[in-house]
């Protein structure tokens, strides 16, 4: 046997595939090399490699293709799992004979076996290759949990190297390593539970999303290495709405749907697996936020400017023109707040429900416009705020991510403005009960970062509508 050591990070790689359902050998070379700078090993035709779609012949050829592409001493660890000891037996032998570091094995799936058959299943693997094997748990795909008392009597076999546990299950992951961790490698196969599992004394990770950004789960684990609890725990809040994503929606299409935008062309996936009927466009677009943030893509140019038209004008589009403000008693502020991507500029007017804003609010409700659809404040499900306030874009959103920005952050920062400002007794009782608000907010469409965007909504939303309430509107 080679002196296989599993420990670090594995990305599970997808297979690509032609619009014909071919194998793109190709498109699988360029993955690994994408990858080879970032990883300590790489792991073909496992759960995101689509296997149980992959015919033996497919298999081998994907390790074959492994075993030639791998480079510096890295491990080529080869999936080789299948529902019968038989297949998996010739599936690991040929992984060996192809020059193959190891041998990831999936639990039997589909005619789940009793524990003593989970036993004998690894038990025949192992004395019939003399193959480094590492054992795979995961449960929400085979319908059970590989259990931990057959996995405390396989650490005894010399051959088997380890676990991959993809449960997310840290009870189960933590019982495990109280159990084995000084007899084999454990190794988690769950993104969102990375740091947690090598802080208990996982080895290592074998993930989908290590193919996607190698060089954060190879930081990491540096860190944690290093005692460097607070940068791994950085590295990790960084990454975990991908993970999550990656994890929830089952790997291989977010991981292929996140390939693409960085430009990676990994095809789509075989039928019965389809894009379109697992994630929806608006988690397509959280995907490509993400990928923004970390640098892995970048966004699109765009410019920021300020309305430069008198304030009194810039309220035409929502229905009330500068003649309908002189002499009705609306009263006016503009403000911005930010700088870069997350800055914010606002216009707002307020008013009685008697004067003219009445009429365009109730327009804005009844008559949407396209890519400037208004959209009631508030501050909870089912709870409006009080004067009822309307957010209009005033940037046309075109497509969902825009959308997700504006009417998720923006949205919570004016209902805290609006509930403050009537507990600093800034808004009256009376305004309460008769008074009603449009705000303009102008927000970037390559605007990337949440937390900074609530904050300059709240800045800005706040100091506009005090310089309502004090008749200096801060415009022209």
């Amino acid at each position: 046997m080679s002196e296989f050591k599993l420990e670090g990070v594995f990305p599970a790689l997808i297979t690509p595939f032609k619009k014909d359902e071919s194998i793109d050998e190709e498109a699988f070379r360029s993955l690994i090399s994408y990858v080879m700078p970032h990883v300590n090993g790489i792991v073909p035709c496992g759960t995101t490699g689509e296997f149980v779609y992959l015919d033996f012949e497919e298999r081998k050829r994907l390790i074959d293709i492994a075993v030639e592409e791998i480079k510096d001493g890295r491990y080529v660890v080869a999936g080789t799992g299948a529902c019968s000891t038989k297949h998996a037996i010739e599936l690991t032998k040929y992984a060996k004979d192809a020059g193959a570091d190891a041998s990831l094995v999936v639990s039997p799936y589909y005619l789940n076996p009793a524990d003593k058959g989970h036993y004998e299943h690894f038990y025949q693997i192992a004395k019939n290759t003399d193959f480094p094997i590492i054992m795979y748990n995961i449960p929400q795909c085979t319908g059970s949990f590989l259990p931990r008392r057959v996995i405390e009597d396989l650490a005894n076999i010399d051959n088997i190297v380890g676990l991959k546990d993809s449960s997310g299950n840290l009870t189960f992951t933590l019982e495990v390593l109280e159990k084995v961790r000084d007899k084999i490698n454990v190794v988690i196969g769950h993104d969102e539970v990375v740091l947690p599992a090598l802080a208990a004394g996982c080895k290592g990770m074998i993930l989908a999303s290590a193919q996607v950004f190698p060089d954060v789960w190879q930081e990491l684990f540096s860190a944690v290495k290093e005692g460097n609890l607070e940068r791994a725990q950085e590295l990790q809040m960084k990454v975990q709405k991908l993970a999550r994503i990656f994890c929830r929606y089952g790997g291989a299409v977010p991981v292929k749907a996140a390939l693409r935008m960085m430009g990676l062309k990994m095809g789509r996936t075989r039928k019965p697996i389809r894009e379109g009927g697992v994630i929806i466009h608006e988690d397509r677009e959280e995907i490509r936020v993400e990928l923004e943030k970390l640098g892995k893509i970048e966004s699109a140019p765009f410019e920021f400017s300020v309305p430069d038209i008198p304030i009194k004008s810039r309220f035409e589009d929502v229905g009330i023109a500068k003649e309908d403000i002189q002499g009705s008693g609306l009263l006016l502020g503009t403000a911005s707040s930010g700088e870069g991507k997350e800055q914010v500029h606002v216009d707002l007017v307020m008013g009685e429900k008697s004067s003219p804003l009445g009429k365009a609010f109730a327009v804005q409700l009844t008559h949407p416009r396209h890519g400037h659809e208004a959209l009631t404040t508030i501050l909870e499900p089912n709870l409006t705020v009080r004067p009822s306030t309307l957010i209009v874009p005033g940037i046309e959103l075109k497509n969902l991510r825009q959308a997700n920005m504006i009417y998720g952050p923006t949205q919570s920062a004016v209902a805290k403005v609006i509930v403050d400002n009537i507990e600093q007794g800034t808004i009256t009782n009376e305004m309460v009960k008769n008074y009603l608000m449009i705000i303009k907010i102008h927000v970037p469409p390559n605007a990337l970062d949440r937390q900074l965007l609530y904050e300059n909504n709240y800045q800005a939303v706040d100091s506009a509508l005090k310089k309502a309430l004090s008749g200096s509107s801060g415009g022209d």
